[in-house]
C-alpha cells in the first residue's frame, strides 16, 4: 500500500458537519455502532481497529467518549464501504463516517514526512498498524484494540507506560515535537487528567522547547487550556505550565502572581499564586465545603472565574499603615480576564459570565448588608449560584478558612429563591414608565425598572396600580436622577 499523498490544505464540509451535530442528539450507543463499521470493514476484507484514547480509557477502566478506528482500507475505500462518510480529511487518509446518529473518524494506517508547520504533515505515506503506532504522540495514545479477536496491539510499550503510569513520548520526543507544537500541551494535560507523572525524557523536552507554543493557533491552545481547567487536578497542571516555563507565552498575566504578597491577617496560604490554584482545587472538593450547592460540575465560564479571581491584585497592590491592600482589585481583575479571554478566543457569553464573576466576587458582606429588596434582585441574577459557589471556593482557598459568612447568606438564598421565582413579573413595562413620566428611552428607565422590582421584592409594592402610584409620588425626585 505504498500509495503517496501530497499535502493539501484541509477542508471541511461544514455544513456535513454541522448536520452531525443534530443527528448526535438522538444516536445509538458509540460503542456497539462502531463495531458495526469494524464488522463492515473487515468484511470488505481490511483490517480495522480502535484507535488511541478509546483504547487507553478502556485499560484504565474508563468508559471512552468516542470511538476512532483505524483501517488498512484507503480512503476511497472507505467511501464505498460505508454509507455515510465526509472527506474531512481525505488527503490524510481520515474519513468521517455517520452511523445512528454517531460520528466516527475513520482513518488509513499511514507514516507521516515532514511538518514545517508544526501541525499537519506535508506528505502522508499510506501503511501498516506498526508504523502508524510510531508516527502517534504518546505511547499510551499508541495502542490499538481489535474487538473482533479481544487483543491489544501494542507496538509502542503504551501498556507498560498505563501500568506504571508515565506519560512518554513515542521514538524521540523533539521530534514527536517539531511534529506537532501542541504536544507541548498535551503532555501537561494528560498527564494531570490522568494523575500520571513524566517520563524524564517527555520533561526535560518540554521543558527546553515551551518556546515553541507560541507558534500554534490561539483556537488550538484554548481548547487545550479548557479540557485542562474542566479535567482531574487543574491546579496542579497550571503550577506545571508554570515550572515548565509555558504559561508565560500564552497567559503571562497569571505569571504575575507568583510571590506577590497577601496580607498575613487574612492570608497565612502563601502569595496570590498560591491562593488562586488553591481555590480552584476548592471549586471541586464538594466534601470539604460541608454543604454545596450544586451536585454537578462547574461550567467552564465559573473554572475560569475562579482561576483568574484574583488576576487584578498585581495592578492593584499597596500598603498602608495597617496592612496589604487591593482596592478595586475585583474590578480590575474583571476587566484584565476579559483581555486574556478574548485573546483566547473564548464564547463571548462566557467571557461576560467571567468579567460578571469576578466583578461581585467580594460582594458576601455587602449582600448580608444591604436591605432584602435589593439582595433578593441579586439572588435573582441569572449567574447568582455561580457566585455563590466562586465566594465559597475563595473562602476555602484561604488559611485560615472561614466559611461563616458564606453559610449564613447560603442559608439566606436558600430559604427565599424558591418564593422569589414563583413571584410576577416586573409590575411596570418601560413604555409604562416612559408614558408616565413624559421621557424618551435612555438608561434612566432601567434604572427606574430595577428600583420598582426591589420594592416589588422588598413587598412595598405588590401590584401595577401601587407602582404607577409610586411612581407618580416620586416623579419630581425620579426626574432629578434623569438630569444628573
Amino acid at each position: 500500500m505504498n500509495i503517496f499523498y501530497t499535502y493539501h490544505p484541509l477542508r471541511i464540509n461544514f455544513l456535513s458537519v454541522w448536520i452531525c451535530d443534530i443527528l448526535n442528539q438522538f444516536k445509538i450507543p458509540m460503542k456497539s455502532t462502531s463495531l458495526e463499521i469494524i464488522a463492515q470493514l473487515k468484511e470488505h476484507g481490511h483490517q480495522a481497529y480502535w484507535a488511541g484514547g478509546c483504547v487507553r480509557d478502556m485499560l484504565l477502566g474508563i468508559e471512552p467518549k468516542d470511538f476512532d478506528i483505524v483501517t488498512s482500507a484507503l480512503p476511497n475505500q472507505i467511501e464505498d464501504i460505508l454509507e455515510h462518510t465526509i472527506p474531512i480529511g481525505k488527503e490524510f487518509g481520515v474519513i468521517l463516517s455517520i452511523k445512528d446518529g454517531n460520528s466516527f473518524e475513520v482513518a488509513t494506517f499511514r507514516s507521516d514526512s515532514g511538518y514545517s508547520d508544526g501541525r499537519r504533515p506535508d506528505a502522508v505515506l499510506f501503511t501498516d498498524a506498526k508504523e502508524d503506532a510510531q508516527r502517534r504522540d504518546f505511547t499510551i495514545n499508541g495502542l490499538f484494540y481489535d474487538p473482533t479477536n479481544d487483543q491489544v496491539l501494542d507496538f509502542v510499550d503504551g501498556k507498560k507506560d498505563l501500568r506504571d503510569r508515565l506519560v512518554r513520548f513515542i521514538g524521540d520526543p523533539e521530534t514527536r515535537i517539531k511534529e506537532d507544537h501542541l504536544r507541548i500541551l498535551r503532555a501537561v494535560r494528560f498527564k494531570n487528567n490522568y494523575d500520571f507523572q513524566y517520563h524524564p525524557d517527555t520533561y526535560l523536552a518540554v521543558k527546553n522547547n515551551a518556546e515553541l507554543i507560541k507558534k500554534i493557533s490561539t483556537e488550538r491552545i484554548r481548547d487545550e487550556l479548557n479540557k485542562m481547567i474542566t479535567g482531574n487536578n487543574p491546579a496542579q497542571a497550571f503550577e506545571e505550565l508554570y515550572e515548565l516555563g509555558i504559561l508565560e507565552h500564552i497567559i503571562p498575566e497569571l505569571t504575575q502572581l507568583k510571590g506577590l504578597a497577601q496580607p498575613l491577617q487574612y492570608h497565612k496560604e502563601g502569595d496570590v499564586w498560591d491562593h488562586s490554584l488553591r481555590t480552584l482545587t476548592a471549586l471541586n472538593d464538594e466534601e470539604a465545603s460541608g454543604d454545596p450547592l450544586s451536585p454537578y460540575a462547574p461550567s467552564l465560564a465559573l473554572t475560569w472565574a475562579t482561576l483568574l479571581h484574583d488576576i487584578g491584585k498585581h495592578e492593584t497592590f499597596q500598603q498602608d499603615g495597617e496592612r496589604i491592600r487591593y482596592d478595586g482589585h475585583a474590578e480590575k481583575g474583571a476587566d484584565t480576564a476579559k483581555k486574556i479571554l478574548k485573546r483566547l478566543n473564548l464564547p463571548t457569553h462566557i467571557i461576560d459570565r467571567v468579567h460578571w464573576l469576578i466583578s461581585h466576587h467580594m460582594m458576601i458582606v455587602p449582600l448580608l448588608e444591604m436591605p432584602d429588596g435589593r439582595r433578593r434582585h441579586w439572588f435573582l441574577q441569572p449567574g447568582f449560584e455561580e457566585l455563590l459557589e466562586l465566594c465559597r471556593s475563595d473562602s476555602m482557598g484561604t488559611l485560615p478558612k472561614d466559611l461563616t459568612l458564606y453559610h449564613k447568606l447560603l442559608k439566606r438564598y436558600r430559604s427565599e429563591i424558591a418564593k422569589l421565582k414563583l413571584l410576577p413579573k416586573q409590575l411596570l413595562t418601560g413604555d409604562d414608565i416612559m408614558a408616565t413620566l413624559n421621557i424618551k428611552p435612555g438608561p434612566i428607565v432601567g434604572d427606574i425598572m430595577n428600583k420598582i422590582r426591589e420594592l416589588q421584592l422588598d413587598e412595598q409594592l405588590t401590584t401595577k396600580e401601587e407602582a404607577l402610584n409610586w411612581l407618580t409620588e416620586n416623579q419630581e425626585n425620579l426626574l432629578r436622577l434623569k438630569e444628573k
